[in-house]
């Protein structure tokens, strides 16, 4: 084989999941980070849950950025309701 395919077969190899973003751990960041660290983790689990649907429904390249960006938006309405039930409920006492 001649070298230059055999340094692209290892680059191929080695570049596969090494440039994937990791989910944020909030308890190995400083406490003044926290907060954020929770937020981004919340946010990167929609984010997959949202890219399993994607791959589960066999969305075509071209229409899951649309999907994705509307299985966001229907997530966040989701947990906007659910953070407001127990305020309407304290309200109603």
């Amino acid at each position: 084989m001649k070298p230059y395919l055999m340094l692209g077969l290892l680059v191929l190899l080695w570049s596969g999941p090494g440039f994937a973003q990791k989910l944020v751990d909030p308890a190995s960041v400083s406490p003044e980070y926290r907060d954020a660290a929770e937020k981004r983790r919340a946010e990167q689990i929609r984010q997959r849950e949202c890219a399993k649907k994607a791959e589960a429904e066999k969305v075509m390249a071209r229409d899951r950025t649309p999907f994705l960006l509307h299985c966001l938006a229907d997530a966040e309405a989701s947990e906007a309701a659910k953070a407001a039930a127990p305020k309407a409920a304290e309200v109603a006492k």
